[in-house]
């Protein structure tokens, strides 16, 4: 073994001393240096060529490919009474080589008319294993005087095998010709030892002079030769020799891979945390080792002490190394508990011997929020959320990702009716719940997340409830798939807006589905069924800004009253936002964010600042319209067609009555005015207004009502046809 000496430590302390002051001299230690270095070599070649056959009635087509793969791990132990290093090392080498040949022609056989396709397949494979362990290994580490050092290693041959194999196939031959397979027998070989060291380029730590890490590679033509090192000196017998982490890759559970650091992981996984601890002494030791969440370093937690995530106690023996695994649960570690991202998180490993601390290593791990996935309501598409990624990435970094169910519809695609005004076949919410659950997949492969949080507006938080109770699937953590079910606007005791709107369409024999699951009587029978939330946490906003609507005699949101909405939800609040607007940016800031956005140490809950609302209602709209003990009738439907640019009068009998409401759908291209028998116009709603985006809209008339006829009257700018489902109610004397 050659043994290289390393430049005097007393110099480099010297130099650093005179950058940094005479404390870091004082540190210097004269010893060699202990810790790991790893190197790898890696090649991969392809190559494809097809030329023709010589009868110039074929081709043949040669396909090659080679990899070759080199690793090897070099233990590094200080010389005794010197500032040598010494090394050993594990060396694991394969290479594999692979020639496919597939060869065509069309030729005609004797006695025969017709050509026949003739072929052959062959396959040439050659592969190269070889290993060793603990051999002698040349390490130099070398200091310069500018505060730069270079890491060097020499690897010894190591003998192999090599092995091969050939395989032909044919097929249409006008005499049948028989494949063979050949196997050639197992021939010693040497794999060449080989010498690589860093740029030289990287420098000393001021603060630690005496521990050095980093990785160096470099590539040409194909091959990549790769080294990395953590190394100590004079740190005593136990050392930390590295520090891991590693995630389960979804779906499979227990299968554990490391964690790319400019990937890093998802809040909500279980990471594994690795540490490798070495014993450079004479003795066995035994010990324990500390995973801690540290913020040193940390620019505006920097202060804060040190979180204890868990501790093993492992036994090394003299010379070895030995694993420490814990498993550490990451949920809310994206965030602080003030709600402000946390971009990465500082683990350290603290390796004790009879109880004093004899070294540590501290690691960064990036960990995203949980996918949220965005689930929209009737009438309605994946488009209504395309401006929330644009939310995320703003609130924390574009590694939180939005999953509107529906974007990427191989995926999954809810169908609830896409636009406004269509009664068009829809899924059923079962149905739209397997869509939904196709979806939540789709997110946590992409993302390689376990857990996922769902933000629903409208009769998205009935599929998604129904998604919960009867197809969310468990894991072994005990932790639910779907962490938190935020709900916006939903119908959870139905809508009287639905009970308008689909009586008409059923009697007509063309029951749109996603409607009339919305309706309250059908929605009663889907809550005695679906009780199941699993350990999920339930939110909902509820909207109260609207005056009565749709025979709805409480404040609503344009389409859920605020009971139904709150129904049995501990964690709600009222808002005054309209139904539409519940997917505002305002919204996700001041109701959604604080409920997801949760550190490790605060409990999801409220902390919206959206408008409490609604505002007060003149004294005789309050006594007319908000008397919850008042029932409202329907009384008249009716389905119409509007050719565009046109204009149509429909003739409605009415009843003597303390109010009368007239709800619709259409397109946001329709007006609509409510004519009383005088002619005088009572009540409009017009197009391409704020009211006309609404996907209900309503015309209110709030005062006495005799019997008689109005009239209401429709017109369409826009360039379509368009169907308007019509109803009438009133409050009855």
């Amino acid at each position: 073994m050659t043994i290289k000496r390393s430049t005097p430590a007393l110099m480099i302390g010297a130099m650093l001393a005179s950058a940094a002051g005479p404390a870091i001299a004082a540190d210097q230690c004269d010893r060699g240096w202990a810790g790991t270095i790893r190197y790898t070599r890696t090649q991969s070649n392809a190559n494809t060529k097809t030329q023709q056959r010589i009868s110039g009635k074929g081709h043949e087509t040669t396909d090659w490919s080679m990899a070759y793969n080199y690793a090897a791990q070099v233990s590094v132990r200080p010389a005794p009474s010197s500032d040598f290093s010494l090394g050993r090392a594990n060396i694991e080498m394969s290479s594999v080589s692979t020639e496919t040949k597939s060869a065509n022609d069309l030729m005609v056989c004797p006695h025969e008319r017709t050509v026949r396709q003739m072929s052959g397949h062959f396959v040439s494979k050659t592969q190269t294993r070889g290993s060793g362990s603990n051999l002698e290994a040349d390490v130099h580490i070398g200091l310069d005087m500018d505060g730069t050092y270079r890491v060097s290693v020499g690897l010894p041959e190591v003998q192999g095998m090599m092995s091969g194999s050939e395989s032909s196939s044919y097929s249409g031959q006008c005499k049948p010709k028989e494949g063979r397979s050949l196997k050639t027998p197992d021939m010693p070989s040497t794999i060449d030892g080989v010498r690589f060291s860093s740029s030289g380029n990287d420098r000393v730590p001021a603060g630690d002079p005496n521990r050095l890490s980093g990785s160096h590679s470099v590539s040409s033509f194909g091959v990549t030769e790769a080294l990395s090192w953590t190394l100590r000196r004079c740190g005593g017998d136990l050392r930390l020799a590295d520090l891991k982490f590693e995630h389960m890759r979804f779906p499979t559970w227990e299968d554990w891979h490391e964690i790319a650091e400019q990937v890093g992981t998802i809040d909500g996984n279980i990471v594994r945390l690795k540490a490798i601890v070495a014993n450079d002494g004479p003795d066995e030791k035994a010990t324990t080792v500390k995973f801690r969440d540290t913020y040193k370093g940390d620019k505006w937690n920097g202060s804060r002490p040190d979180g204890l995530l868990g501790e093993v106690s492992v036994t090394v023996p003299p010379g070895e190394e030995r694993e420490v695994l814990l498993q550490w649960d990451s949920s809310g570690f994206s965030w602080f508990d003030d709600g402000r991202p946390r971009f990465l998180q500082r683990i350290k490993a603290e390796v004790e011997n009879d109880g004093k601390k004899v070294d540590d290593l501290t690691r960064n791990l990036k960990i995203a929020p949980k996918p949220m996935i965005l689930a929209h309501g009737l009438w309605s598409n994946w488009t209504a959320w395309q401006s929330w990624q644009n939310y995320l990435t703003t609130s924390h970094s574009f590694d939180w990702k939005a999953f509107p169910v529906g974007e990427k519809p191989e995926y999954g695609r809810m169908k609830t009716g896409e636009e406004i005004g269509n009664t068009g076949p829809t899924n059923t919410i079962a149905q739209n719940a397997d869509e939904l659950g196709r979806y939540i997949e789709y997110a946590q492969k992409d993302r390689n997340a376990w857990h996922v949080d769902i933000v629903a507006h409208s009769m998205g938080g009935l599929i998604s409830r129904r998604y919960v109770h009867a197809l969310m699937p468990s894991y072994a953590d005990g932790k639910p798939q779907v962490s938190r079910l935020v709900m916006l606007g939903t119908p959870n005791m139905g809508s009287r807006c639905a009970d308008l709107i689909s009586a008409p369409l059923e009697l007509a024999g063309r029951s749109m589905e996603a409607l009339r699951e919305l309706r309250p009587s059908v929605v009663e029978k889907f809550n005695s069924v679906n009780t199941e939330r699993k350990g999920v946490e339930f939110s909902v906003l509820a909207g109260n800004p609207m005056y009565p609507v749709c025979y709805m005699l409480s404040a609503n949101d344009g389409v859920v009253a605020v009971p139904s909405a709150i129904w049995t939800i501990e964690d709600n609040e009222q808002a005054s936002v309209l139904h539409t607007d519940m997917i505002s940016a305002k919204v996700f800031s001041d109701f959604v964010k604080p409920r997801i956005a949760t550190g490790p140490g605060k409990n999801p809950g409220s902390g919206s600042s959206l408008p409490a609302g609604p505002p007060a209602p003149p004294a005789r709209m309050m006594l007319l319209t908000f008397d919850d003990s008042a029932v409202a009738e329907e009384s008249f439907t009716k389905i119409v067609r509007i050719a565009p640019q046109s204009a149509m009068e429909i003739s409605i009998p009415v009843k003597r009555a303390r109010n009368l409401g007239v709800t619709f759908t259409a397109a946001p291209d329709i007006s609509a005015m409510l004519i009383d028998e005088s002619g005088v116009v009572s009540a409009k709603n017009e197009a391409r207004t704020p009211e006309a985006a609404q996907i209900f809209r309503s015309l209110l008339v709030d005062r006495p009502i005799a019997e008689g006829r109005w009239t209401l009257r429709l017109e369409n700018d826009g360039e379509f046809e368009r169907e308007v489902v019509i109803a009438t109610w009133a409050r009855p004397v």
